[in-house]
């Protein structure tokens, strides 16, 4: 083959691929458990880090509704006819630079229109958004079924009213989008019984619309999906090390594992890994104390820790948590795990109820739990949080508070333990932290197990012999 010729094909070659990016598109196996969601949920969160490729997720999944064209390993949601749908972000400028790119091609480069995700052989119509240069409003697609797909960009900085159109099929969001834009999304698609996907790094902390999914999903029509640093193979282990330490701790979390930055930043500003330790058999003369924190509504949590004395080392080794249960069943809980384990507890536990005028601490107490005498209290008296906090956090930094790796509970309230933007402690998500505070202020009332009292003859009961553990 003469050399102009080889040249041509090879031109030919790239513009084929340049124009048909769909046909390339390999997810990550995190980017396809997002896709393959969409078959089972109408409403997905891809919650992920900095630059792991949760937009291309977007803009790839968007091109397969509008064309009809899916993949063979395909098990999302598949539309058989044309789809009407909207997506956008958060300004008509980022709506360009993002979702517009990826789908069309370099916004102002109208020629390599078709080199974004939507083959240009499929594009019939693309209509300029006035005001905004080289940014479009719509774009009308081929549809594998022989109709035309219709696709609205909105941004969210337009206001609520701008995403009030006609009844459509799919809406992607891309970055988190405010409350009542998602809820339009919502009320958008009601009638279709069609797909709201969203695509974003949490960076605006445990808002509204991340509830929605996270911790625990709204209904069961709602599921989140995350993707870490460690999930995507374009990072080497170098790059990826470089790339975590660029970021500040308290934002390392939302930038390379997409969970929600908090405010103002951590209470906790530490990275877990320093915390942790593997579940070992305790010492039996390491002393011990319980800290309980009072609940209905929100969980009661209870958790338990050991105090070794001689490297003032104290280990985090077991929590409980359970909501709108009553005491009798929370005590049936903590006993088991050694009932001659002191209790502290919070100054609610003084309340009273209507009827009987019997504290909170004493219906405990009643089911034989060993609350201490008095509430939760630093020895001077006072019971100040952010001291609490201060005390903890600068055991942290000095190594000399861990916790067993299994806690996953706990973990999940110490990522989410933040300040808001005027620097106070956020009191949500936080039974187990609080719980732990109050047995940290109390320490000094921890005790190893008793030893039991021997019977005439100096050999102990049967069941009754001395255990440390």
């Amino acid at each position: 083959m003469a050399t102009l010729d080889l040249l041509l094909l090879l031109e030919e070659l790239d513009r084929r691929r340049r124009e048909h990016l769909l046909q390339h598109y390999q997810p990550y196996a995190r980017q396809r458990a997002f896709h393959d969601a969409g078959g089972r949920y109408r409403e997905r969160l891809f919650m992920a880090g900095n630059q792991l490729g949760k937009t291309y997720a977007g803009a790839a999944e968007m091109a397969m509704h509008l064309t009809g064209e899916y993949p063979d390993w395909w098990q999302g949601r598949r539309f058989d006819r044309p789809v009407r749908a909207m997506c956008g972000s958060e300004s008509a400028e980022l709506t360009k630079k993002g979702v517009q790119r990826l789908l069309l091609g370099p916004p102002e480069d109208k020629a390599r229109h078709g080199t974004g995700y939507i083959p240009k052989a499929a594009i019939v119509k693309v209509a300029s958004k006035p005001g905004v240069p080289d940014a479009v409003s719509s774009i009308v697609v081929k549809h594998a079924s022989g109709g035309q797909s219709v696709l609205q960009l909105n941004s969210y900085d337009q206001g609520r009213s701008k995403w009030q159109a006609d009844t459509v099929d799919v809406v992607w969001l891309d970055e988190e989008p405010p409350h009542d834009i998602y809820m339009e999304a919502i009320t958008r698609t009601n009638a279709t019984g069609g797909l709201v996907y969203l695509t974003f790094t949490p960076l605006l902390g445990m808002s509204s619309t991340v509830m929605r999914f996270y911790p625990t999903p709204f209904n069961d029509d709602c599921v989140v999906i995350n993707m870490t640093i460690d999930d995507v193979d374009h990072y080497s282990a170098e790059e990826r090390a470089r790339i975590i330490a660029s970021y500040p701790v308290h934002e390392r979390n939302a930038r390379t594992r997409g969970t929600p930055t908090m405010g103002r930043g951590r209470v906790f500003p530490v990275a877990e890994e320093s915390l942790l330790c593997t579940p070992f058999r305790l010492p039996p003369h390491w002393p011990r104390i319980c800290g309980i924190d009072f609940g209905w509504d929100h969980p009661f949590a209870a958790v338990w820790l050991a105090w070794d004395r001689d490297s003032d080392t104290v280990y985090v080794y077991d929590c409980y948590a359970e909501r709108e249960t009553t005491p009798l069943v929370h005590a049936a809980a903590i006993k088991p795990r050694g009932s001659w384990i002191p209790v502290a507890w919070p100054h609610d536990g003084l309340n009273h109820e209507k009827g009987t005028g019997e504290t909170l601490a004493d219906q405990y107490r009643r089911q034989g739990l060993p609350l201490l005498r008095e509430r939760a209290t630093f020895a001077d008296g006072s019971n100040s949080v952010e001291a609490g906090c201060l005390e903890m956090l600068e055991m942290m930094q000095t190594g000399r508070f861990k916790v067993f790796s299994h806690l996953e509970d706990w973990l999940f309230e110490f990522r989410l333990y933040h300040r808001d933007e005027q620097g106070r402690i956020v009191k949500r998500n936080d039974d187990r932290l609080s719980a732990t505070r109050y047995a940290w202020m109390m320490r000094r009332k921890a005790i190893t197990k008793p030893r039991p009292q021997l019977p005439a003859g100096g050999q102990p009961l049967v069941g009754d012999a001395y255990s440390g553990y």
